[in-house]
């Protein structure tokens, strides 16, 4: 588990923060900078695909490896060619390229996410309940160290070949991230040596399912990408500002995703694929957590979940940019950002979960939520003091122990909510929904911070965490687990 979530750890960063800026010193814009970060939304939507990684066979991976290791070994193979073709993309020799680095991060989102759900199951299926509390422990340590390397270890390598934000050099940025896709070596080996875990068989689905419900998943896709692609073209406004940005987008998501659902829908309505068996993948774990929590406490737990890390995945999609805005060079921000600042994570998880067991998983959820809003005030300070590595250490330290610390409490609080019939999906959409509002918010982080100054912007995503305090409160209330 130490080695995956090494694995799991090392991709995300390459999505966000190190690639962000490697764009700032390929001279690409601030505002596109920040829409990178929608190239991970692959974990927010990672809930759909699950039930197929669940349930649907691969040709002669699943038969050689089992299960579980043939989903983990695609996944990881994918990653690694995704990380070789954004190496193979200069961001800086127009837009044809930059819109190949966009793809190539999207696909480094879609295979990481499908790891991420794989290596779930997997923790879950390989070991009795009183064990996964240790293989959990293991698996965030090597998911923080993973991504030391991918954050520190990129920055560090970057500016030792001699790229600079003065003096961009691509091949500098090019050879770091084939060392990235070096480093996943290590996940691809340990898929290679682990055993595949030992469960009930499931019952054999007749020939052919399997693939018809994967045409109706791939057609559903196809129309997302075809309503969301033509919005852009046709029906979004020349200039928006941020907040009518925000508005369109938000209207292009949703037109988006209800014509994939009407695409699914129709196509099962004909026949293509099994409606029960399209009902057991994708309806019935939806609605059991509705039949157990009834529509109000769930619609309810739903929001909450969705709202709870809005405060720091919105600041943290342009942290980096603000620091090299604040004249801190890469080996600054690699020290203090993606050594220190993980470190300091690392121990607010260790406090969150102690405390967690102390004072009751509610309550730590409700400090946690405190600390997160209260903690992005720090960056207001540095914003007026500039560049000040005393003051930024001590932003980043208050941060990553807020950061750390709400994580673990929010981990307790999705796993009281997950039913044991349906844990890899239910899980897989509880952490998607938790990260889908704040990366869509964050895409237009580099639009708020041009419309109100990088103060305003941090006093902004510190007053998004006071209806999550709220949230919590009620959620207290009509909840055993609050008790």
């Amino acid at each position: 588990m130490l080695f995956l979530g090494f694995a799991a750890g090392l991709p995300i960063l390459l999505i966000f923060s190190s690639l962000s800026l490697w764009l700032v010193e390929a001279g690409v814009e601030r505002a596109a900078v920040t829409f990178f970060s929608w190239a991970a939304l692959g974990y927010s939507f990672k809930f759909i695909w699950a039930p197929l990684v669940d349930r649907m066979p691969l040709p002669l991976l699943t038969r050689w490896l089992g299960r579980r290791r043939a989903y983990l070994l695609l996944a990881q193979l994918g990653v690694v060619a995704a990380i070789v073709g954004m190496a193979s993309t200069d961001p800086a020799s127009g837009p044809t390229s930059l819109t190949a680095m966009a793809l190539f991060a999207v696909l480094l989102g879609f295979m990481s996410a499908t790891q991420d759900i794989v290596i779930d199951a997997y923790r879950i299926e390989i070991a009795p309940p009183e064990v996964q509390g240790v293989l959990s422990s293991a698996y965030i340590a090597g998911y923080r160290i993973g991504m030391i390397v991918a954050g520190a270890g990129a920055l560090f390598l970057a500016e030792h070949w001699g790229s600079a934000r003065e003096a961009y050099v691509y091949a500098a940025w090019q050879q770091a991230y084939l060392v990235m896709a070096l480093a996943m070596g290590v996940g691809v080996l340990t898929t290679l040596l682990i055993r595949e875990p030992v469960v009930a068989e499931r019952e054999p689905q007749p020939s052919g399912a399997h693939a018809r419900l994967l045409a109706v998943f791939l057609c559903a896709v196809l129309g997302f990408v075809g309503v969301f692609w033509s919005w852009g073209q046709w029906l979004s406004p020349a200039e928006p500002g941020p907040l009518l940005g925000l508005l369109v987008e938000a209207l292009r998501m949703g037109a988006a995703l209800a014509a994939a659902f009407g695409v699914g829908a129709l196509l099962v309505q004909a026949g293509l694929a099994s409606r029960e068996q399209a009902r057991e993948t994708w309806v019935l774990p939806v609605l059991d957590f509705f039949r157990r929590y009834g529509a109000h406490t769930a619609w309810l737990l739903l929001a909450l979940i969705g709202l709870y890390r809005i405060s720091d995945i919105v600041l943290g999609v342009i942290s980096n940019v603000f620091y090299q805005d604040m004249g801190f060079s890469k080996t600054e921000i690699a020290y203090a950002v993606k050594t220190f600042g993980v470190v300091v994570a690392i121990a607010g998880g260790f406090v969150g979960g102690l405390l967690t067991t102390r004072i009751g998983v509610m309550r730590s959820l409700f400090w946690g939520a405190v600390l997160a809003a209260l903690t992005n005030l720090g960056f207001v300070a540095l914003a007026f003091a500039g560049h000040d590595v005393h003051l930024m250490y001590a932003v980043v330290a208050a941060d990553n122990l807020a950061a750390g610390f709400a994580s673990a409490a929010f981990v307790a609080f999705l796993s009281s909510l997950t039913s044991v019939s349906f844990t890899a999906v239910q899980y897989a959409i509880f952490s998607s929904l938790m990260t889908l509002l704040p990366k869509t918010l964050g895409g237009y982080s580099g639009g708020m911070v041009d419309a109100l100054g990088y103060p305003g912007f941090f006093m902004l995503t510190s007053l998004m965490g006071l209806p999550v305090l709220v949230l919590v409160l009620m959620a207290k209330r009509l909840l055993p687990v609050g008790r």
